[in-house]
């Protein structure tokens, strides 16, 4: 008979099995059976039931590469990894940052990863490479576009004629053919051979700090442009979607469609428990921020990041320890808080509900990157969004 322990399983206080029996009495008996005692017929229901309890089964590995450092645009991964929604829907989620860059669907090819992190603008830009990528959950929309100084003279999108653009993988053609259509999208006509390039990576306020540049682009509202405004820069923004570009600052999960189609089951619950995760975040913002801080700070992350991220930890503990005895290091501590809080904040509206993308949205943005000469005019047009993104997982 039962000890009279109790167990939790899956939110529900069972009875225990007693050190005899490895199985559950049968539905609607008030004894435990052993094995031996257990007709053949009568055990097989329960050990189909045993069997389907996820807190049975081994947990399925997925090894999710990020696109960039950890940071508050990933919070429904870190709060569905820390609050257990990923381990209740029988899942091993491990978080992994780039060492630099990483081609991420070579590394899912080479069995490293098996979903990564892009922008929809990267995605379909892979897919008329013909690289194999197919994504399937969008989980955080911001609004991206062109960030600018107050003592750059620039009013208004035509004003950027002809000014340096600072944008990471100049000298190439993207930060140009953002720039120029918010140009054209205000009446300009400029040259687009005119513009100035600068290719300051995604320190873009420091860009425009320096001097190197007088406007910088694939800018997150969220991030440098909160940024600028705590460090008391009077910073401009003009916004893709007001002038003429696709919106296509959006992160999405990706993977190649030979892993979706291996792993679709689980797809479909780690995108459920970020969905989840989404709705914590949203309706107790602050647990949300304490459990992001816990993770940072936490040595469970140790094992999904780089030695980068570990010394950037080091970092901040001496910096801490520095600010105990320099008041000049505890107010720059205090300005860093305060920073961090805002874009946490700003980051918070930025969390959509729906994880689905349309075909029209696109074809729409495949257009314009062939109009932009970002992608070839033989290719793009033939490139139906079906082949590079679905939304079976997230609807």
């Amino acid at each position: 008979p039962s000890s009279g322990r109790v167990c939790l399983r899956r939110r529900r206080r069972l009875p225990c099995a007693s050190p005899i029996s490895r199985f559950p009495p049968l539905v609607g008996s008030t004894q435990t059976l052993s094995l031996e005692e257990m007709p053949t017929a009568a055990f097989l229901p329960s050990l189909l039931l045993l069997l389907a309890d996820r807190s049975y089964a081994t947990p399925t590995t997925i090894k999710l590469g990020l696109e960039w450092f950890l940071n508050p645009d990933h919070l429904p991964l870190v709060v569905a990894l820390r609050e257990g929604y990923f381990a209740e829907a029988g899942l091993d989620v491990q978080l992994l940052e780039p060492a630099d860059h990483w081609e991420a669907e070579e590394e899912i090819l080479a069995g490293r990863l098996d979903v990564a992190v892009t922008e929809t603008l990267h995605l379909a830009q892979d897919a008329a490479r013909g690289k194999p990528v197919i994504g399937f959950s969008r989980f955080l929309h911001t609004d991206g576009g062109v960030l600018f100084l107050g003592s750059s003279n620039i009013s208004r999108p035509s004003d950027m004629c002809g000014r340096t653009i600072s944008y990471p993988g100049s000298p190439g053609i993207g930060g140009p053919a953002i720039v120029q259509t918010m140009v054209e999208a205000d009446g300009g006509s400029c040259d687009i051979a005119s513009y100035g390039k600068h290719n300051g990576g995604f320190y873009h306020v420091k860009a425009l700090q320096d001097k190197a540049a007088a406007v910088a682009t694939l800018v997150f509202y969220n991030f440098e442009v909160i940024e600028a405004q705590q460090m008391g820069l009077r910073p401009g923004f003009f916004s893709l979607k007001e002038w003429g570009v696709p919106d296509f600052c959006q992160l999405v999960l990706f993977t190649t469609p030979q892993r979706l189609q291996a792993l679709r089951p689980q797809l479909r619950q780690l995108v459920l428990a970020m969905r989840r995760a989404t709705g914590l975040i949203k309706r107790e913002p602050a647990r949300a921020a304490r459990i992001y801080e816990q993770h940072v700070k936490g040595s469970a992350a140790a094992a999904g990041t780089t030695n980068r991220s570990a010394l950037a930890k080091v970092g901040a503990a001496l910096s801490g320890a520095a600010a105990m005895v320099n008041p000049v290091a505890a107010m720059r501590r205090r300005k860093e808080r305060k920073l961090e809080a805002a874009i946490f904040d700003a980051t918070l509206a930025a969390l959509p509900n729906d994880n689905s993308l349309s075909g029209a949205y696109f074809q729409g943005l495949m257009a314009w990157l062939v109009k932009t000469g970002q992608v070839d005019a033989q290719v793009g047009p033939e490139l139906l969004p079906e082949g590079y993104w679905t939304n079976d997982i997230a609807l």
